[in-house]
């Protein structure tokens, strides 16, 4: 059996973000830069995987909602804002940066999708 090749590229590649919080909980979009690339950011975009990538922040727990209209998802990270706006004494209270965090997680590419990659890698994003 012939494995099709792969790349394996950061998520930012595959897709944008924006972050948001609300108490001690932060809410990351993940929006695909191109609709052939849903289906790879459904596959290895999990709760588990983002849980992963965000252990040393030690998520209660990870929930996804897939938003599959928009080629998108929203990921919700319960516990990870060392006690929120009010409470935490890190210079990121807000969570913001924890999108930057989960956009350099790593993710494995079917080459033929390569094409639809962000622009920065050589392929068009539209």
């Amino acid at each position: 059996m012939t494995t099709a090749p792969t790349l394996t590229v950061p998520l930012y590649c595959l897709a944008h973000s924006r972050t948001g919080d609300k108490g001690n909980r932060s809410n990351i979009s993940v929006i695909a830069w191109h609709p052939a690339l849903w289906g790879v950011l459904v596959d290895q975009v999990t709760e588990a995987a983002v849980a992963r990538q965000f252990a040393q922040r030690r998520p209660r727990q990870v929930t996804r909602y897939l938003l599959p209209q928009l080629q998108a998802m929203n990921l919700v990270l319960d516990d990870v804002l060392d006690g929120g706006v009010n409470d935490a004494l890190n210079l990121d209270s807000h969570g913001k940066a924890l999108s930057y965090l989960l956009l350099d997680m790593p993710v494995n590419v079917p080459a033929h999708l390569a094409p639809h990659l962000a622009p920065h890698l050589g392929g068009p994003a539209a």
